[in-house]
C-alpha cells in the first residue's frame, strides 16, 4: 500500500478506506465536525499533531473568494529539516485526505499547503491577527483529542516553534572555570495561552518544566529530557 501511495499521490489513509469499504462513500470526504452527528477528527493522533504545527508556525486564509469559501492551511517548514515537512505533508493528507497538499519554496523555508472548506471547522482557533494577540482556548472535543494524544500534540508543538540542543554552563570553582554540557528542549511562543497548552501536554506527560523566560519553556532535567525523548527528539 506503501509503494501505490507514493506513485499516486493518494494517502495511505484514503487507500485503506477504499479497499475496506469498497462500495460506500469516504466517510472522512465529509467534515466530522459539519456531519449531523458531529464526529472527532480521524486520525486524531496526526490531527494532535497537525493541530501543534498549526498552532507555532501554521495560518489559515481564504484560498479563493468569499462565494466558494475555500480556505488554505499553511504550515512553514525550515528546509533544513525535510523529515518534519515530509511528516507534516502526510498529516494534512491523512486528516483531509481528498484535499491535496502542496508545497511552495521560500527562501530557507517550504509552505506545506491544503486547500478545504473545512479547514477553519477543524481549526476553529482560527481568526484575524496574530495568534499571540488573541485568545486561544480549545473546544471541549479538541481536549478530549489532545488529552489522549498529548505526545502527538507535543511533537507539533515542538517541531514548529521547538528546538532540541545541548546547553553549555560555566562554573567558576576553586581550581579554575570548569563547562558542562547537557540536552535540554525549548519551546518559545509570544502567545501565553499556547505557552499554557504547551505545559499542560508535558504534564500530561509527566514531563518537569519550568519557564526560562517570560515566552519560552525549558526541558532540561536528564529524566525529563528523556522522557520528551521517546515522544519528539530532535528535529530531522
Amino acid at each position: 500500500m506503501r509503494s501505490i501511495s507514493l506513485s499516486t499521490g493518494i494517502s495511505r489513509a484514503t487507500l485503506h478506506d477504499w479497499r475496506e469499504h469498497p462500495f460506500s462513500t469516504n466517510p472522512r470526504a465529509v467534515c466530522p465536525r459539519c456531519a449531523p452527528s458531529r464526529l472527532l477528527p480521524e486520525p486524531q493522533a496526526d490531527y494532535a499533531y497537525l493541530f501543534g504545527l498549526y498552532l507555532g508556525d501554521g495560518c489559515i486564509s481564504r484560498a479563493s473568494t468569499r462565494d466558494k469559501d475555500v480556505w488554505k492551511l499553511r504550515i512553514i517548514c525550515a528546509d533544513a529539516w525535510p523529515g518534519l515537512r515530509q511528516e507534516c505533508a502526510q498529516a494534512m493528507s491523512d486528516v483531509r485526505p481528498l484535499s491535496k497538499v502542496r508545497t511552495r519554496q521560500l527562501p530557507g523555508c517550504t509552505e506545506v499547503i491544503s486547500c478545504s472548506r473545512h479547514w477553519p471547522c477543524l481549526f476553529p482557533q482560527h481568526g484575524p491577527g496574530r495568534k499571540h494577540m488573541r485568545k486561544i482556548e480549545l473546544q471541549p472535543w479538541q481536549r478530549t483529542i489532545v488529552t489522549a494524544n498529548a505526545g502527538r500534540f507535543a511533537r507539533g508543538l515542538f517541531h514548529s516553534d521547538g528546538y532540541r540542543g545541548i546547553n553549555r554552563v560555566r562554573a567558576q570553582l576553586a581550581d579554575g572555570d570548569h563547562w558542562y554540557e547537557y540536552p535540554r528542549y525549548l519551546f518559545t511562543n509570544e502567545s501565553a495561552d499556547i505557552l499554557r497548552l504547551c505545559g499542560e501536554a508535558l504534564d500530561q506527560l509527566g514531563v518537569a518544566w519550568r519557564y526560562s523566560r517570560r515566552n519560552s519553556i525549558s526541558v532540561a532535567r536528564r529524566e525529563a529530557v528523556a522522557q520528551l525523548d521517546e515522544f519528539v527528539g530532535p528535529k530531522y
